[in-house]
């Protein structure tokens, strides 16, 4: 069937890798890339690091100039889809336009899991997960003395190394019983936590938040669940996202955490694509079950392979999940998924912050963690992506390296 005309909702990573590898496989027809903020489509990534701190500007997290959309024919819409007229192929647009569609692509991402206890709406509370909040805790930050981070996740943690830079003493609260304990090792967890209390974080484990204090519409401390009163000038969560499935449901597309695609990232309409934070798909890395990923990896991987489908060159989704974290002067780099992991062998230094977790299920290599030993982490993804023959026993010998295994066993 001739595609001639491809609406992408959304236009954060996934969307906008869609559109451009669309150009790049040659499709000629017209792409109109639906997007709800009101500046070019930029990366995320730097909003908790380098933009908060003011080393890098807008312009530089920009995907492309003004100039690129206009040359490649890629239509900006600066709007929001409201609703999806299935039977008519056309997606209404919040201004009360729409645009027709042959194929549409959902890539409409995640928003903050909110904060639901008194006094989250008090100013100076934030969640960090657009440009638009990145800009208006930029210059709290600067003045904050004291800061409450809740959640010890990737984006908890990338932003209470910030705040311990900019010379704020940090509080950080945490349901679990270390830091990112849903996504690394434990190995792992105790080497980020020791650097971030030497930056001198501070964190409180098992512990919620009942309740933010304020004085004039102003947040002034935090109440935990153990009994402290926490003082806070500056209050930042990040307790997980919740994927952006309004749109499709209401138009009755399969929901499962997450948009339902098959291994081809098709909805349950096989006119409308979905891919990123919002699409939920059989990930071979999981025994194919079905598996939400949030990461730059996933959602660049998953739009070219939409772009070729559509180009007319059909492939399942067999990518490798990798993702990385930066907190402070520490790069975390992590390739595979390690559920159901229960045995690790540690490799490197950890008193250097040069250390590599290998994470086990039985005799099965399920993922590596590194920090500090890149080489690591591209042998990782080498050994990763083919049936690996690397078992624990072999791991845990004296001088095992990583990288010499990988180079020796293509």
């Amino acid at each position: 069937m001739s595609l001639n005309s491809i609406v992408i909702a959304g236009a954060g990573h996934a969307g906008v890798q869609v559109a451009l590898s669309l150009r790049q496989e040659g499709y000629a027809g017209r792409i109109a890339l639906v997007n709800d903020e009101p500046w070019l489509p930029y990366q995320r990534p730097p909003l908790s690091k380098a933009y908060l701190l003011g080393k890098i500007d807008a312009t530089a997290m920009q995907f492309r100039p003004a100039q690129f959309y206009i040359d490649q024919g890629i239509e900006l819409v600066a709007d929001r889809g409201a609703a999806i007229d299935r039977q008519n192929r056309r997606l209404l647009l919040a201004s009360g336009q729409a645009l027709d569609y042959d194929h549409l692509v959902l890539a409409t991402g995640a928003h903050n899991r909110p904060l639901n206890v008194p006094g989250a709406t008090l100013g100076g509370v934030f969640g960090l997960k657009t440009r638009a909040d990145a800009e208006a805790l930029a210059p709290l930050l600067a003045q904050a003395r004291r800061v409450v981070v809740i959640g010890a996740g990737f984006i908890g943690l990338e932003f209470a190394a910030v705040a311990a830079a900019a010379g704020a003493a940090v509080e950080v609260l945490e349901l679990g019983e270390r830091p990112m304990a849903r996504a690394v090792s434990p190995q792992m967890s105790a080497l980020f936590r020791a650097a971030h209390e030497a930056w001198g974080v501070n964190f409180r484990f098992r512990t919620a938040v009942s309740e933010i204090e304020g004085d004039n519409g102003r947040a002034v401390a935090v109440l935990a669940s153990d009994g402290e009163r926490l003082a806070a000038d500056l209050v930042v969560y990040g307790i997980g996202v919740v994927p952006n499935v309004a749109l499709a449901l209401e138009a009755g597309l399969t929901i499962d955490n997450g948009i339902t695609v098959d291994a081809n990232l098709l909805s349950s309409d096989p006119h409308i694509s979905a891919l990123g934070d919002v699409a939920s798909f059989p990930c071979l890395q999981n025994g194919e079950r079905l598996t939400r990923l949030e990461s730059v990896q996933n959602a660049v991987d998953q739009g070219r392979l939409i772009a070729a489908r559509l180009a007319g060159k059909p492939a399942p989704y067999t990518a490798l999940p990798w993702f990385w974290t930066d907190q402070g002067k520490l790069k975390l780099q992590i390739a595979g998924l390690a559920m159901g992991a229960d045995n690790h062998v540690v490799l490197g230094d950890s008193a250097a912050q040069q250390v590599s977790v290998l994470c086990f299920a039985g005799e099965r290599l399920l993922a590596v963690e590194s920090c500090g030993r890149i080489g690591d982490h591209m042998a990782a993804r080498k050994i990763l992506a083919r049936p690996p023959a690397l078992t624990p026993a072999v791991a845990a010998a004296p001088g095992f390296e990583l990288k010499t295994w990988e180079a020796q066993n293509r």
